[in-house]
């Protein structure tokens, strides 16, 4: 029996996938929508992780000279045989990648692209020696290949051949090959990001508009040009004059089903891997993005996914998208929230919708400056996606899976914390009434806490998911007593205790049960939770560890309220 096809964990190189035996999800209908449908500078606009840059590494391969054409064996494109004939390894390519362009200064980052640009340039050393190529012009060549950033005067010019170095190296290549050339410019904006972030933006904008203008908007050697990036930057930033832009971004049709894995895919993947049950469990934590009419799944979630399942078939949703950068955007937003944005976030984190006006061309500049902005920013990066359209540029908004609403509870709860921590004296209360049994005293306080927070309501998130969010606040306000013990979730008895407390010191022991109760009354859902603890058992753990004293809790709670029931032995 055949073993099955490696997943491509973090594998963006095309050829490696194909020849290295790495399972593919054929995209390269992109290839026959982009040569019947394509403008001369095609622009991609899509959340991190979801295949641009393998992609975009796709039609390097398709198009480029020296092309294999059993790269393309089986795959959808290879049934197109005029556009294969016509196309297929018939153009000079030229690809670069901005996404490792960051540093902390103007310099640094300049010295970066420096070497991207001339990483590139070296792969035509070729140049060199063609007889189609005047001497005047492989001096050309040579001064892209030992370009030197230098500093002060050395520096200006350096920057003045770069902004001109992609139209120079189109130039070298049309006249050696006689044939235009295919830009490819991925992950185009990141340069951008860090700029912002940094505190050189104008000075990056300025040279990252010189280098598109000089290859894009006057080079009369590109046959056409794609580019990738997470955000749609306004024409006046980066793009000035170029009307040959034809943007693609998440609201456009065109395009839509070849970044993310549909459900198709997805049912196929697994059904590859003899992993059907888990379809559902999948569809819940990483599908639900809406691109154009296509609805998709996060290719990076899903791939790290199946691949953790086929060692461990228990193995339990992780966070994969979330952990592969920062969530800067979210804590952002969180930060500047008013009583408006908390009242909007509670609808969302309930499974409900916000209705906003989004914008899609901003400058980096611009996206922190205000909410408005920072639901646009949300919508385009994938935290939220869009139910439907009401009114142009107006959406109903939601977040997409469980996913991303574990960051939003997360970010949520964080902000909660760092309140929460400013007031020690109600902390150390509330965790004394813990340690002495004061039950009253502890629905007192918690009651309080949970009215500085969102609530969670009766909506058609699951009743362990609005648990869960009660786990979270009570585990944080736990934490501050460093002398405890905590264990969140722990394996006792006969299964798994929400929160066990030891304080092994006085040699006491805490279980503690939390229930989300959809009820006004909330004793039923108590009495459950501390029947709960004595059926399975979940003080053993803490006898175990020689705890003599241990306290029972039930906590039932419901939106903004609670109740504290216990006992003891």
């Amino acid at each position: 029996m055949k073993p099955a096809a490696k997943l491509p964990i973090g594998i963006e190189d095309f050829e490696k996938m194909r020849m290295e035996g790495f399972y593919y999800v054929d995209k390269t209908r992109l290839i026959t929508e982009l040569l019947n449908n394509w403008g001369e500078v095609n622009l991609f606009t899509r959340p991190r992780r979801f295949g641009k840059s393998l992609n975009m590494n796709m039609l390097k391969y398709f198009f480029s000279y020296g092309c294999d054409p059993k790269l393309f064996d089986g795959l959808d494109i290879s049934g197109e045989k005029e556009l294969c004939e016509k196309y297929m390894g018939k153009f000079p390519v030229i690809f670069l990648t901005l996404k490792d362009v960051e540093a902390r200064d103007f310099e640094s980052a300049v010295a970066m692209l420096r070497e991207v640009i001339c990483h590139e340039v070296l792969r035509f050393h070729f140049l060199l020696k063609s007889d189609r190529l005047s001497q005047e012009d492989k001096a050309q060549y040579e001064k892209l290949v030992r370009l030197d950033i230098g500093s002060g005067q050395e520096f200006l010019r350096s920057l003045n051949i770069l902004k001109r170095s992609l139209r120079i190296l189109s130039w070298l290549l049309c006249k050696h090959y006689g044939r235009k050339v295919i830009l490819l410019i991925d992950e185009y904006d990141v340069p951008l990001d860090k700029a912002r972030h940094h505190g050189y933006y104008d000075e990056m904008t300025d040279l990252i508009r010189g280098m598109f203008g000089q290859a894009l908007k006057t080079n009369e050697n590109l046959f056409f040009a794609v580019l990738t990036g997470c955000l749609r930057v306004a024409k006046e930033s980066i793009f000035t004059g170029l009307n040959n832009l034809n943007v693609m971004s998440i609201t456009n049709i065109q395009f839509d089903e070849y970044f993310g894995f549909s459900d198709t895919e997805v049912r196929t993947m697994l059904e590859y891997y003899e992993l059907e049950d888990k379809h559902d469990l999948i569809k819940e934590w990483y599908d639900g993005y809406r691109f154009g009419n296509a609805d998709v799944y996060c290719p990076w979630d899903v791939i790290n996914y199946v691949n953790q399942l086929r060692f461990d078939p228990n193995s339990r949703p992780r966070a994969f998208w979330i952990n592969s950068s920062g969530n800067t955007i979210i804590h952002t937003l969180i930060q500047k929230a008013t009583d408006q944005t908390m009242d909007d976030l509670e609808q969302l984190v309930n499974g409900l919708s916000v209705t906003k006006t989004i914008s899609e061309e901003l400058t980096y500049r611009e996206l922190y400056d205000n909410i408005d902005n920072l639901w646009s920013v949300l919508f385009t990066t994938g935290y939220l996606t869009r139910r439907k359209e009401t009114d142009l540029n107006t959406y109903e908004l939601v977040i997409p899976n469980q996913e991303i609403r574990m960051i939003f509870e997360e970010q949520l709860l964080s902000r909660f914390q760092e309140e929460a921590r400013k007031d020690a004296a109600t902390l150390d209360a509330f965790c004394e009434a813990f340690r002495t049994g004061n039950a009253a005293e502890i629905e007192r306080i918690f009651s309080a806490y949970l009215k500085q927070t969102i609530s969670i309501r009766d909506t058609f998130v699951r009743k362990e998911k609005k648990e869960n969010f009660y786990h979270g606040i009570l585990l944080g306000l736990l934490s501050h007593r460093t002398d405890w013990a905590l264990r969140s979730n722990a394996e006792s008895g006969e299964g798994y205790s929400d929160i066990l407390v030891k304080m092994k010191a006085a040699s006491m022991g805490i279980v503690i049960e939390i229930k989300y109760s959809g009820e006004p009354n909330l004793e039923a859902a108590c009495r459950h939770a501390l029947k709960q603890i004595e059926e399975k058992h979940y003080e053993d753990r803490l006898t175990d560890e020689g705890m003599t004293t241990i306290l029972k809790y039930g906590i039932a709670c419901r939106k903004n309220g609670c109740m504290v029931r216990m006992s003891g032995i």
